[in-house]
């Protein structure tokens, strides 16, 4: 029998969760080498409680239980990126850019070291970069992948769009000829849709020229 009697304790449990890990000093600096475990198991925790008072004729016990097993496995889940992140941050050179969300890991590569100008052949010399990349998703094989390809202004947008898949295409061929399987991996071209600087300058072009590799926990 669905049943879900008692929103105000599972909302008074949510606030404890929030504020138990809101108050620690290193948590709210971003110090904490363990942030994102810490995120992922207060999340899981809520998402199970919720879960579990729902589905159990038991509300409370439901919620307890829920929210043991949704924390367990938000836990693991942070810690196994913040894990990955950290490899890869040693392995990879400094112009790839890692970002971990806490639910995800973001690798981005600039087109101009990954690709001639006008080419969606990668340069020789990244493809050591990619394959490390590789090992990595082997090494963590409960993820999928996503590889995204960006442009800059410059052009007609059918263009950018057709290069940007093109490009996109081309990472994930190395990613699956260094070992990940091809159904782990999607392959996406945004072209200039989705800037994260001004067209207006060339830096900012440069930074819209990227490709982003992200790597997303199979829940």
């Amino acid at each position: 029998m669905i049943r879900a009697r008692n929103p105000i304790l599972l909302l008074s449990g949510a606030s404890l969760l929030l504020a138990t890990a809101c108050t620690d000093p290193n948590y709210v600096a971003g110090s904490d080498p363990n942030r994102n475990a810490k995120t992922g198991a207060i999340m899981g925790g809520l998402i199970g409680a919720g879960t579990g008072a729902v589905i159990a004729d038991n509300d409370a016990k439901g919620a307890i239980i829920g929210g043991i097993l949704g924390a367990a496995g938000g836990a693991a889940l942070g810690t196994s990126l913040d894990r990955q992140e950290a490899e890869l941050r040693r392995q990879l050179d400094d112009d790839v850019q890692i970002v971990n969300t806490g639910d995800r890991l973001i690798l981005t590569m600039p087109q101009d070291i990954l690709f001639d100008v006008d080419s969606a052949t990668v340069r020789p010399v990244l493809r050591d970069d990619l394959f490390k990349v590789a090992d990595s998703l082997q090494k963590y094989p409960d993820t999928t992948v996503q590889v995204v390809g960006h442009t800059d202004s410059d052009g007609t947008a059918s263009y950018n769009q057709q290069l940007s898949q093109r490009r996109a295409n081309a990472v994930a061929d190395v990613l699956m000829s260094g070992g990940v399987p091809y159904a782990r991996v999607n392959a996406f071209g945004r072209g200039e849709d989705q800037p994260v600087a001004s067209n207006l300058t060339a830096e900012g072009k440069q930074q819209n020229r990227r490709v982003e590799i992200v790597i997303l926990p199979n829940r």
